[in-house]
């Protein structure tokens, strides 16, 4: 079965056509044919009928007028062999037409015949065994047939040909509105904006392209409200940061001055981090990136970073992708960074099939264990809690990364690398 709604609806609309078609056919056109045939041929055997006895009541005479009469007023073109025998039994081309014929040939005229309908296409021949002698008769095949079937079948086959493209127009058009709101829907998935959709087509449609650009603006809402109110508390809380700050650097130098100026910077760098990572992508519209030049870019300056770990790249061709292209960045910046924190060698590659790409970071460090790398997407989620803050970050790369990722219609996935520590896939819609 087709997977798609227009092949589906099209055998709906094509399987009843053609089986009335195939049961008018079998049942009409054969019982048509065969009665017309049998009285077109009843009355060419009459005709013959009528023939024969013209010439038993004039044995051994002059018969010309008799052929003349039936070639004029009955297209039968007569004439008389005597001792001649009827011929062999040749083949068959028109099976109806000679089984009928044959059978209203015998019933009327009374005679064994042989009927030959492959020497001449356009003709029909009979012999007729008349004791002393052969009858041969020749009929035109336009005498014995008729045109009706064919026009029953041109204009029974044509206008099914006619409707049926009509309904397929008008299918397509009723489709095309599901088209537009599954593009759309796949285009919001991305990330991407849609704001040329509007409903169209069947009512049904309509209210399901309503509901979801109403579904779209309560999210797109939503997360204008979100951003605005993590603003609010950044900017509030910042200020008494600030003040904290500027009496610190009041009180002079000493240890416990140290240890509340790093306590201050670790709160400010949380603030930083968990507002960027509600903000998420606001305000940057998608793109045309190439994602080799991307990478390229993120692993130059990560090698130019004072983290140290080299990073290698492995990458494809020139690939342009649409998306929002400082957020892949930082969800790529992320990645690399955690794999420089962890491991002594760091590699990042490309793949690329017809629907995806991805992008692999490859480390040699410890790795997750399989059991912890869904909750080391967490916010605020450090698997290592031992380490200190100057060590690494306050857990909300990875979610970050993974929240650019799926807003863009893909994932991020943490496995094993064959490198020995951890892989992060990124996956993204082509």
């Amino acid at each position: 079965m087709p997977k798609n709604l227009f092949g589906r609806s099209l055998i709906i609309m094509v399987a009843p056509v053609l089986l009335s078609q195939s049961i008018l056919s079998f049942i009409f056109i054969d019982r048509h044919v065969e009665l017309v045939t049998r009285r077109i041929c009843y009355l060419v055997a009459g005709d013959i009928a009528y023939v024969v006895a013209e010439l038993d009541m004039t044995p051994g005479g002059d018969n010309e007028r008799t052929y003349r009469l039936a070639r004029q007023t009955m297209q039968l073109d007569v004439n008389y062999k005597p001792g001649a025998e009827l011929p062999a039994p040749g083949e068959v081309r028109f099976p109806i037409l000679e089984r009928v014929l044959r059978t209203e040939l015998t019933r009327v005229v009374g005679l064994p015949v042989e009927i030959d309908t492959m020497s001449d296409p356009d003709e029909v021949r009979m012999s007729f065994d008349l004791g002393d002698g052969i009858l041969n008769v020749i009929v035109p095949v336009k005498r014995i047939t008729t045109s009706t079937n064919e026009l029953l079948f041109f204009w029974m086959v044509g206008l099914a040909i006619l409707l049926l493209t009509v309904a397929i127009l008008f299918l397509r058009n009723q489709i095309r509105p599901i088209v537009r709101l599954t593009e759309a829907a796949e285009a919001f998935g991305k990330g991407q904006r849609a704001d040329d959709f509007k409903p169209s087509g069947a009512t049904e449609v309509r209210r399901a392209a309503a509901a979801f650009i109403a579904m779209r603006q309560r999210i797109e809402r939503h997360l204008r409200q979100r951003t605005e109110m993590l603003a609010g508390i950044s900017h509030d809380l910042r200020t008494p940061l600030t003040r904290m700050k500027l009496r610190l650097a009041m009180m002079g130098d000493g240890e416990d001055e140290d240890e509340l100026a790093q306590e201050v910077n670790e709160v400010e760098r949380m603030i930083e981090e968990f507002l960027a990572f509600a903000r998420g992508q606001e305000g940057e519209q998608p793109d045309d990136v190439d994602i080799a030049d991307l990478v390229e870019e993120v692993v130059e300056e990560a090698n130019a970073g004072a983290r140290g770990t080299p990073v290698e790249t492995d990458m494809l061709g020139s690939l342009t992708v649409k998306l929002r292209r400082q957020a892949i960045k930082r969800c790529l910046t992320n990645l690399v960074d955690n794999a420089q924190r962890h491991a002594a060698a760091v590699k990042v590659s490309i793949t690329a099939s017809n629907r995806w790409i991805e992008i692999v970071v490859d480390d040699d460090g410890p790795g997750i264990p399989e059991k912890l790398r869904e909750e080391a997407f967490r916010p605020f989620v450090r698997l290592n809690e031992a380490r200190t803050p100057a060590d690494g970050g306050v857990g909300l790369g990875l979610a970050i990364a993974r929240d650019v990722a799926r807003s863009h219609g893909g994932d991020i996935f943490l496995e094993p690398s064959p490198m020995g520590g951890l892989r992060a896939r990124i996956r993204l819609p082509v």
